[in-house]
Parts: structure tokens; sequence; C-alpha cells
């Protein structure tokens, strides 16, 4: 039987792969740190085959470059030997949901995915810290080499890598956020579907940085343009008082996402709501409504979302519509005259002639659908009706104010734990928009307090379509931030660390996420339809136990201790999920667990994998479940006693279920 490779994939060797296919001259053979022959690229010889003309040397190139570029792109190749365990308890719906928390660094998280989530996530967003001097980065270690940085990633207890500042006096004040960011970005574009969007919020500080990244990963097309998010209305700031933030949108591939994103026009309900009442009030006296109505605009202010519908100021009998330009689109196209309803003279044409044919415009005005005005002086206008045109395309400024989402987050928890969280309504539109639909995966690598989590309920419970969710939050240590926070943070620091506190849980900002997670499930309730539960998964080292030993330094009593590679403590669900992951099946599959002949059964996607791990397997079990002609199984290698006993097992799977892939651990 073959082993499972049990670490995450080794993104350096399937790079070379797909070069080796697509330029078989450019792989050669050198020497690693070890003295081992091991494959690599001549990179010479493959910029020779990317250049229209002879390559001399380095060529002067549009890339966007900073100190550490290199090793960012080393750090998202490397290999690392983690694993995700369950946490069954930190959990809700733990058999039955299909969507996913993991605690952890997300570059780790990200490598773990890999094979299990290559090509299937429809919407990544992220808010990542944003480089402002105080806030936050990842401080990713990176190792001289990939078996120093396999060794010291399977060495660490903590699952991710810490946080740092990062001061402005840095000189690498830019080129840090790039390096954490870049190996991220990269992975997480290995996940996204081939219609699949990248959704960012950023500030101004990094945001031309962002753009260049995101074209430098995703490709130069793939930058489709930003919302610029107006939430603020300091004035404190020198030169120009930063006001708002930008959500930044990249595709994967214009090909296949053809952007066809529009959205329903804010406030319509109480537009229709106003005119009903202006229609009970004023009856058939259009001019009266009219009046009332533009009375009733002038109440919002130009950040409401009902202000951008305020031309629509005139009813009829089919609905709320707005006098529209009824001339054509070239001068002279059609010229006739059209005689005005009340004066019976012709009424004045418009300069480029009329947009229909007379026989066309005839029918409309049968119809009641030009608008005239009072005499005939003036140019009659095309009815244009709110009820069809209720979609618009995704517009680049939106007003929102920046507290809401706070207000509602402390609602929830009854207290002001976290700050400044994204607004989860404005999330749920944008998911909306981009025609997030039923099952799709939403993934959000920077969860924080879990908008982008919460958003995906709120959107599944209003629009009937149930995306499921992937959310990854290092566990950043309150009680650290609270040392260096000031002011208004402070206290709210203090108030999440005595919620937390009382809820006996680490006072860590991913169980606020979590908690977030379980309060908004219990609101949103069964009735909505939505999946309000969660798998909790933690990233900790590998679930195999180191068994290499050189022979000189190996006692003879030892060898008995060395017979099982398992780390003790690790239960069978805890292999499960990391075999799962080494099969690159997804994480949300359901599970059952069943006993057979006095050992615990594993069974995935109703046998689509069987697992065992058992100390011992005996000759009937392995035949019931050969017989259950699973697609998958694996057992423990140290099950088997003997060399027999693995190739009679292998005989049997061979004879009853050949099909099955056998593999052990």
């Amino acid at each position: 039987m073959d082993h499972l490779r049990m670490h995450s994939a080794d993104l350096t060797a399937r790079n070379i792969d797909q070069l080796a296919e697509l330029f078989p001259a450019v792989v050669t053979e050198t020497r690693d740190e070890l003295g081992e022959v091991k494959r690599a690229i001549d990179f010479d010889l493959l910029r020779q085959e990317l250049s229209d003309h002879v390559v001399e040397g380095p060529q002067e190139r549009y890339q966007l470059d900073w100190p550490g570029k290199r090793e960012a792109l080393f750090a998202a190749n490397a290999p690392i030997a983690k694993t995700l365990r369950p946490q069954r308890e930190e959990s809700v719906d733990f058999d039955s949901t299909k969507n996913l928390f993991i605690e952890g660094d997300n570059l780790e998280a990200l490598k773990l995915l890999q094979e299990s989530y290559l090509g299937k996530v429809k919407l990544i967003y992220i808010d990542p810290p944003y480089n402002t001097g105080h806030d936050f980065v990842y401080n990713d270690s990176f190792a001289q080499s990939s078996s120093e940085y396999l060794e010291r990633s399977g060495q660490k207890d903590e699952s991710g890598a810490g946080l740092k500042s990062n001061p402005e006096s840095n000189g690498r004040f830019h080129s840090d956020w790039l390096s954490m960011m870049y190996p991220r970005l990269k992975l997480a574009r290995n996940l996204l579907r081939d219609d699949g969007v990248l959704v960012v919020s950023i500030d101004e500080n990094e945001h031309a940085h962002l753009v260049e990244l995101g074209q430098q990963i995703f490709g130069l097309d793939s930058y489709v343009g930003e919302i610029v998010l107006k939430n603020s209305s300091k004035n404190d700031q020198r030169f120009i008082s930063i006001q708002h933030e930008y959500i930044v949108f990249f595709v994967k591939s214009r090909s296949v996402n053809g952007g066809q994103w529009t959205e329903r026009k804010g406030g319509l309900e109480d537009i229709y709501r106003a005119f009903a009442n202006l229609r009970a009030r004023h009856g058939d006296d259009w001019d009266a409504i009219h009046k009332g109505a533009q009375a009733w605009y002038k109440q919002f202010s130009p950040s409401d979302p009902i202000y951008g519908s305020k031309h629509y100021s005139w009813m009829d009998e089919r609905g709320v519509y707005f006098p529209a330009d009824i001339s054509g689109p070239n001068d002279g196209q059609y010229v006739y005259p059209v005689i005005h309803p009340v004066t019976g003279v012709p009424v004045k044409e418009p300069s480029r002639g009329w947009a229909f044919p007379e026989s066309t415009m005839d029918r409309m005005i049968a119809e009641g659908r030009v608008h005239f005005g009072p005499d005939h002086h003036g140019v009659p206008k095309l009815k244009t009706y709110l009820s069809g045109t209720e979609d618009q395309s995704l517009t680049s400024v939106r007003f929102v104010d920046g507290r809401a989402a706070s207000k509602r987050l402390r609602q929830l928890f009854g207290n002001k734990v976290f700050t400044n969280p994204k607004d989860e309504i404005l999330l749920s539109d944008i998911y909306a928009a981009l025609g997030v639909g039923d099952s799709d995966i939403i993934l959000d690598m920077f969860s924080g307090s879990g908008s982008a989590l919460h958003a995906a309920w709120e959107f599944g419970k209003k629009n009937g379509r149930h995306p499921r969710f992937i959310g990854i939050q290092i566990a950043e240590h309150l009680h650290d931030s609270l040392k260096t926070a000031q002011g208004a943070a402070r206290q709210i620091t203090a108030n999440a660390i005595n919620m937390l506190e009382e809820l006996e849980k680490p006072a860590v900002v991913s169980e606020i996420a979590k908690q977030r997670l379980r309060v908004a499930g219990r609101q949103i309730g069964i009735d909505s339809q939505v999946d309000t539960g969660f798998r909790s998964m933690k990233i900790d080292t590998t679930n195999m136990a180191d068994t290499l030993r050189v022979p000189d330094s190996l006692a003879q009593g030892e060898l008995t201790g060395l017979v099982d590679n398992v780390k003790p403590g690790r239960s069978g669900e805890d292999l499960l999920f990391q075999v799962m992951l080494d099969w690159g099946l997804e994480l949300s599959l359901p599970i059952a667990r069943e006993e057979i002949d006095g050992r615990e059964v594993l069974s995935v996607d109703d046998d689509a994998l069987l697992a065992c791990f058992a100390q011992d397997v005996i000759p009937t079990l392995i035949t019931s479940l050969a017989a259950r002609k699973p697609l998958r199984v694996v057992f423990r290698d140290s099950a088997f006693v003997t060399d027999s006993a693995r190739i009679n097992a292998e005989q049997v799977f061979a004879e009853v279920s050949p099909s099955t892939d056998v593999k052990v651990i």
C-alpha cells in the first residue's frame, strides 16, 4: 500500500511540472543543500522561451518590485508539516453544516486548503491589516531552504506566525506589507473558480500597491474597478481629510466572468410607499402628486440611496416614472409633427428629431407612454418607469454610515467589543451584485469579527440563495493589543477580553468571530433555511510523529516506541481530517461514525472515504469494508502486524472492490 503524504502540497514541484509540460527544454537537474539531485528550472532558457528576440541579459520590464519579494514567493511555495484539527466543542451543528471557521495563520491555512478547494471558490473577500504604521502585519518567518522551512513549521506549537507593528519609520514600511500580502494572494488565486472574484477592502496607504500587486498575480486585465466608500466626516488631518476607503475588485478571468454585475436600487420600498400615500390623498391629480413627491424627496441627503431616485417624481396609472429624453441618436433621423393632446397644436420638436418612427410614436402616445407638458411649447418626454429600472450597474461611489455596522455589532454583543467592523449589509449587497449562488463558496482569510461570514447568512436570508463560507482568523491575543491600545480602542479591547473571559473562552480575536456567528445564527433562526452552523478547525502540527532517527543515535530499547507514527493524543477524527486534506476532499463533507468488529470506522460522504485508525485490524473488518465498495479506504500502517497481513488486505480489496484506492498513514 502507498503512504499518504500527510503534509501540504509542494507547490514548487507542481510549478516545475506545469513548466515542464509547456517548455520541456527548460527542465534540468541540480543538487540541493544536502547534495541530492533534484529537478530545477534553467531560468536563462525559460527567459529565452518567452522572448521573441535573443536574450543577452536582464531585461527591463513592467512589474512591481520590492525588497523581500523573492522570499515572499518562496514562502508561498514551501510546504508545511501542519494539519487542521476539528474542534467539535467550539462548533455549531458540526455534523450537518457546510461552513468552516479556521483558527490560525491564513498563509498556512491557504496551503492546507490547496488540494481540497483548488478552483472551487466563487468569491474571496479580504479586509487585510491596513498599513497605517500602528496596525499589525503578519510576521512571517522566511527560512533559507524548503527543508528548513518544513522543519521549522512542523515544530511550532502555536498556530500562526504572530503579528508585529510596522511603523512608518521602518525602511521597509511598504515592503513588509507587500511581502505579507504577496504569498497569500498568490495562494488565494489558486482557490478561485474561473468566474471567481477577489474583493479587497483597503485604505489610501496601500491602495496603489494593492492594485499593482493584484494585477501582477491575477493578470493585467484582472483589475475591474473599485467602490469608493464614503464612511466618515472627520476633519482632523493635515493636507486632505481622508473620509473614504476603497473596495477593490479583481476577476480571475474576464473571458469567463463577463461582469454583468447589477444591484437593486436602494429605498425602492419607501418610494413606492410614499407614492401610494400620495395617490390615496390626491387621486388622479398627477400634478399634485408630482409636487408632493418633490417635497418628499427634499428630506433626503445625497448619502441616502433614495436621493439617487429623486428624478422619479411623476406618476400615472402604470406607476412611478421620470420623463426621459425622446430625441433620436442621429440628427434628423425621424422628423414629423406631433400634436399636443390638449392644445391641438404641433409640439416643439427635439433638435435631433424623434427617437422612433411615426407609427411607433403614435402607438406610444395612444398607450399613454409619452409625457406632454402643459402646452405645445415644450418637447414631450418618454415615460421611464421605476418598476422597469429597479436594477442598476454596481456603482463606484457609496455613502455608508461608518457607525452603523459598529452599532449593530454592539447590539449583537450587548457591548462594543470590536473597532471598525466591516458592514455586513453592504457585503451582502455585494454578494448579490456579483451573482453569488446556492452552495457557492465565500472565503474570508482575514475574518476579524466575522462580518463577511455573517454577511453570507444575511444574503441567504434576503435572497433565498445559500452560499457556504470558509473563514480564517489568526489567534491574535487581545491582551497584547491592550498594551498598545489608546483611548476608546483600549476600552473596546478591554470589553472584548471581559466578554470572552465570562464565556470561558481564550482572549483572542478569532473567538470574537466565533461568538458573533453563534449569536447571529440564533437571531437568524432555523425558519430562514439558512445554514447557521460552522465547523471549527484549528491549525496544529502534523498528526504524524517524527520517527526518523540516525542509526548511531538510536538505542535498542527505543525501537518499540517508534512503531506507531501517530502522535499521542490525536483522535481518529484528527487523523481523518488530515487524510481528507491529503486526498483533496472538501472539509465540509458529512461524516458518519460507526463500530464494526469493535473498532471505530468513519465514513465520509456515503463511503467516498472509509477510515479505520484502530491499533489493529482483523480480516473480518477488512472483508466488511471491502464489501461496501468505497472509493477510498485508509488504515494505520502500524495496524498491520506483519507484511503478510497488509498484503492479504490489499488482496481482499483487489478481489472484492478493485476500484477502491487503499492507503495507509
